[in-house]
């Protein structure tokens, strides 16, 4: 039975705009009802009677004039085998906002109210369709930037992580449940207790939470992506790069210094890895108002940076400008690109190896796109201590998910230490208790209404 017994909801569940089908969502109670008020389908079919999981071709009329709106097909869900566990019609109209808005307004004239942000969403997660970690992966999906970083979401949607923590969650229930018996039954034979066993069973759940909280950088990166700025003093081939990294001419280049004005963002997919990759100005000093506005801002950027590409000129040769750069970024993770290798060099490559040591350095030609290959994998390297995991292993994206492990160990780290002490069981299950909260708050089981609501305020309204 729904939560929202009472309450029927509807929205456009596709991107505004002009396309050739637009979909509406109605979920509730009287869903079916408003469908078949509204429906007309060909021979007179109407929906009370249809089955579940069936689509059906017709007409979408105001029931006042039984004016025919729009030519749709409508697909009807019946509760609890739906999304959302309600009953569920949703319209396929045709996609220009004209006819989707008067299909929505007679929807909404006629029973349904407006959904909130996220409250399909929501009410799947409330009525124990998904649990609160697969609701948050919907966003991922939609919002995933490479084929690596949908797989990430769609295992979460699946509820891989969901197992992967319900696994700790037992073992630390299990062991809760036995200590507690212990306590309370001193002089019994607890049955599947064995305290010569406690500290394995302690360093299981322990040794989980850690291996989770160890994937939060990769996870995080392929949800988020890499914010890589390129800098360089000007016309050293900064906005080339970003045009040829990114396939197309984004960036205008010309042989005039100080054409970048302004900073460019973009995403592109590097080995799987997503990268918001920003071309920014030229630094130098200037007495151009608007060069000024755009050098301030290449600075901001370099401030929020994760990975920074320095490029040089081996044209130029090693300037103080370059060197000057060099020395207001040379503690963030840097990459040193030499560009322009087509031309004569005015480069001492030894001077040059010897000077950026601490850097990966790399000898490029963007024009004749030389190097770059080299680049990407430098960009990966970078990135990433070890070899991106291809393992299938569960990934954590989710801050909140960062800070309820890092919590739950702090738990289980206690415990251990009371173990350690030979303390009495009564300190571990104190320490258990917080353990398995913080576990339950991923799933949903134990957080607060406000932090539910603050989540689903993310999505977007017709999900």
């Amino acid at each position: 039975m729904s939560l929202y017994e009472e309450d029927t909801i509807a929205a456009i569940a596709t991107p505004l705009g002009t396309s050739g089908v637009g979909k509406i969502r109605i979920s509730g109670k009287n869903a079916i009802k408003i469908g078949h008020k509204l429906f007309r389908g060909i021979e007179g079919k109407r929906l009370k009677g249809v089955k579940g999981y069936t689509a059906h071709y017709g007409f979408v009329v105001d029931p006042e004039n039984e004016k025919e709106i729009d030519e749709v097909i409508a697909i009807l869900m019946r509760e609890p085998h739906s999304f959302t566990g309600e009953n569920v019609v949703e319209i396929d109209c045709h996609g220009g906002m004209v006819p989707l808005k008067k299909v929505l307004n007679i929807i909404l004239d006629n029973g349904a109210r407006m959904a909130e942000a996220g409250e399909f969403s929501k009410r799947a997660f409330l009525n124990g369709r998904i649990d609160l970690a697969q609701a948050e992966s919907i966003i991922e999906v939609i919002n995933a930037k490479t084929e690596k970083g949908l797989d990430v979401a769609v295992d979460h949607l699946k509820g891989k992580l969901s197992t992967k923590i319900g696994e700790i969650k037992d073992e630390t229930m299990k062991m809760l449940a036995h200590l507690e018996a212990a306590i309370d039954f001193p002089e019994d034979e607890i049955e599947n207790f064995n305290s010569d066993r406690l500290g394995e069973r302690i360093n299981f759940i322990k040794e989980s939470i850690e291996n989770l909280l160890k994937t939060s950088k990769e996870g995080k990166i392929y949800k988020e992506g890499i914010k890589t700025v390129i800098v360089g003093k000007p016309n050293v081939g900064k906005s080339s790069l970003l045009n040829t990294l990114l396939e197309e001419k984004r960036a205008i280049v010309t042989d005039i210094p100080g054409t970048t004005r302004d900073v460019i963002e973009e995403v592109i997919n590097v080995e799987g890895l997503p990268l918001k990759i920003i071309d920014t100005a030229g630094i130098r000093k200037t007495e151009d108002m608007i060069e000024k506005i755009g050098v301030e801002k290449t600075h901001n950027s370099l401030k929020n940076s994760d990975l920074v590409i320095f490029m040089l000129d081996v044209s130029q040769g090693l300037t103080e400008e370059d060197i000057n750069i060099y020395k207001s970024i040379k503690d963030k993770p840097l990459i040193v690109a030499v560009n322009k290798t087509d031309l004569p060099q005015k480069i001492d490559q030894a001077k040059i190896d010897e000077f950026f040591s601490d850097h990966p350095l790399l000898w490029i030609s963007v024009k004749n796109e030389e190097g770059l290959k080299d680049l990407k994998d430098a960009i990966v390297n970078e990135v990433f201590e070890e070899e991106i995991s291809d393992s299938g292993d569960v990934l954590i994206t989710q801050v909140r998910h960062e800070n309820a492990l890092k919590r739950a160990l702090e738990s289980i780290t206690r415990v251990e230490e009371s173990y350690n002490n030979n303390m009495a069981y009564d300190f571990y299950t104190i320490d258990l208790k917080d353990v398995l909260n913080n576990l339950q708050e991923i799933t949903g089981e134990t957080v607060d209404e406000d932090i539910i609501d603050r989540i689903f305020s993310d999505f977007c309204i017709g999900k």
